[in-house]
């Protein structure tokens, strides 16, 4: 804490936090929405994959604007546009389509991941920015404020008043960024814009990129689909089922932290190694989970190895960009959260071919063990050139610090 600006890492939680809350509303409201419309499970789960796809696409855009206007103008930008959007929500939604319409907008909420990370960690030294990072990523708590109060209020004044009671909540994080938060002095914008994107192209980031598809996909894909298996799994309403899902995101997300600070000790390979193996037998047994009670133990443990593995891996990112980590940041963030529409698909269509959930928690455990597999090969490209043994930070400066050039994976172009 002495090392960095606390009320900018507390400021960048806080904005991470609602904005998350606000991004998975159509998903903790789910079997609401889906009784009013009478939706089947497939709309059902377009419904709560779509502000996940469209907030995925929004990241990498935003991460760019950060470059330029800084990460607290942007933040406070968009936070602006959330407020403006929950008002569309609570006056104009009066249909199906009002309601995919409506998840588009959600999606503004779902950009905020990048920005919020390298705003939170932008003060703290190297050997201290997984935790920072750990920090400003257990916002994805939100997600639990969004399981816990939105079907509690859906219940009692309607759904579509939950939009309104959201864009009052963002007022509280808007008002901390605009008069506590300070912008990071590693000043990222000095850079060119194709300095900013190279990330695209350097095969480092899209392996990533496929950690991440596990990781954050995977925690956001179960996290909005909770409320629908626990209805459709046991047929447990959705107010009461709001303690299972709250209590499980909450794990993952302290487990970021966790995660993040572990990775600075033993360095993020190792970290994120050992939680994919975890991962791997936490969906497998959940595949076959005889009990209510079994099945919320397991998909605890789920989100615990999940939180822990989106912790640990973004230890690496500003180790590999360090003059460009808000950009990279954004696009890790983007094609996690796009693989975040995933799991609610893979689980609906399981249920609906073959009877049973199983089938969509084994192909996931499938692509983990897949992606587990190539980081242990490829990141042996990594040791010695930007990253020390096991992942941890090296104690010099080498010229892969710069962010560019062929110093891990070849580039893509």
């Amino acid at each position: 804490m002495k090392s960095g600006h606390p009320p900018t890492l507390l400021a960048a939680f806080l904005y991470f936090d609602f904005s998350f809350a606000i991004w998975v509303l159509n998903g903790a409201m789910a079997p609401f929405i889906t009784k009013d419309y009478g939706l089947t499970k497939e709309q059902a789960a377009f419904m709560i994959s779509l502000p996940t796809l469209a907030g995925a696409l929004m990241r990498f855009p935003l991460g760019v604007l950060s470059q330029y206007i800084g990460r607290k103008n942007a933040a406070l930008v968009e936070m602006a546009c959330i407020m403006a959007a929950m008002a569309f929500g609570y006056f104009h939604v009066k249909s199906y389509n009002d309601v995919l319409a409506m998840g588009v907008l959600l999606g503004i909420a779902g950009a905020s991941f990048g920005v919020a990370l390298a705003l939170g960690s932008g003060w703290f030294p190297p050997e201290s920015k997984g935790l920072a990072m750990g920090i400003a990523g257990a916002g994805n708590s939100g997600t639990a404020i969004a399981t816990f109060f939105a079907p509690m209020l859906a219940k009692h004044y309607g759904w579509q008043t939950v939009y309104g009671f959201a864009g009052l909540m963002m007022v509280l994080p808007f008002l901390v960024m605009l008069f506590f938060a300070k912008e990071p002095p590693d000043r990222e914008g000095e850079h060119s814009f194709l300095d900013h994107i190279k990330c695209l192209f350097q095969g480092d980031g899209w392996m990533f990129n496929a950690v991440y598809i596990i990781t954050f996909g995977g925690f956001l894909g179960l996290a909005t689909y909770l409320p629908t298996f626990f209805h459709d799994q046991f047929g447990i309403d959705p107010a009461e089922a709001k303690w299972y899902t709250t209590f499980a995101v909450l794990m993952g997300s302290g487990t970021r932290v966790l995660g993040g600070y572990l990775a600075d000790k033993l360095g993020g390979i190792v970290a994120v190694s050992v939680v994919l193996m975890a991962v791997i037998g936490a969906f497998l047994a959940t595949s076959v989970a005889p009990s209510l009670m079994v099945t919320v133990v397991l998909l605890i443990c789920c989100f615990a190895f999940l939180g822990m593995g989106n912790g640990a891996l973004f230890q690496l990112v500003p180790l590999r960009w360090p003059a460009t980590a808000a950009v990279a940041g954004s696009m890790i963030g983007e094609i996690g959260a796009l693989g975040g529409a995933i799991l609610p698909n893979a689980l609906a269509y399981s249920k609906t071919h073959t009877g049973s959930y199983a089938g969509g928690f084994i192909a996931f455990a499938g692509l983990c063990a897949a992606i587990l597999v190539v980081l242990r090969i490829v990141q042996r490209y990594w040791v010695g050139k930007w990253i020390a043994p096991g992942g941890r930070a090296l104690t010099t400066t080498t010229p892969a610090s710069a962010g560019g050039g062929t110093v891990g994976l070849p580039d893509m172009i």
